[in-house]
């Protein structure tokens, strides 16, 4: 197969381009130290209740003495719904209240189907799947209320899958 001279010089172009923003991706990643998720936190889905995050007294909101983190929230995701748990008169809680500038670590797994976790507005964004516990750290910097909602198609209730994080200046 004959090819013309401009036709090869177009490929070695194009073939060294790729190359070079692989190795720079590459290099950046290694860098930055990025890896990709590893799930080795493993709990059964039929027995969430029974570890220690997810149990309904540490359901919601959690404030952390020390360390990096200010708030922890545990949240278990099913059936078209997010659970915090219960406030103090028994009704099940849908909004999260946090001051703002507080750094928050989400902490999720689900008993059913694979369900997303975005809090909409920021880069909280993580899958929870059964059996596995996620989580992802976010600072919650600008005042407002944003929306959770499940990013992954969970059944035929899925648009009805959502909560709220409202942050409020002190």
């Amino acid at each position: 197969m004959h090819m013309h001279r401009l036709e090869k010089l177009w490929m070695f172009i194009g073939g060294g381009t790729l190359l070079f923003f692989l190795i720079v991706l590459g290099i950046g990643a290694f860098i930055q130290g990025a890896q990709p998720p590893s799930c080795l936190t493993v709990i059964d889905p039929q027995r969430v209740e029974a570890h220690d995050p997810f149990k309904e007294e540490n359901l919601g909101l959690q404030e952390v003495e020390g360390g990096d983190l200010d708030y922890v929230v545990n949240v278990v995701a099913s059936a078209f719904n997010y659970d915090f748990g219960k406030d103090e008169e028994g009704n099940v809680v849908r909004k999260i209240r946090i001051p703002a500038g507080s750094k928050v670590m989400f902490q999720g797994t689900t008993k059913d189907v694979v369900h997303g976790f975005q809090v909409a507005g920021t880069n909280a964004n993580m899958m929870l799947e059964p059996g596995y516990i996620n989580q992802v750290e976010v600072t919650l910097d600008n005042p407002g209320v944003y929306t959770i909602v499940c990013n992954e198609y969970c059944g035929t209730g899925h648009q009805f899958m959502t909560a709220q994080v409202e942050v409020y200046e002190e």
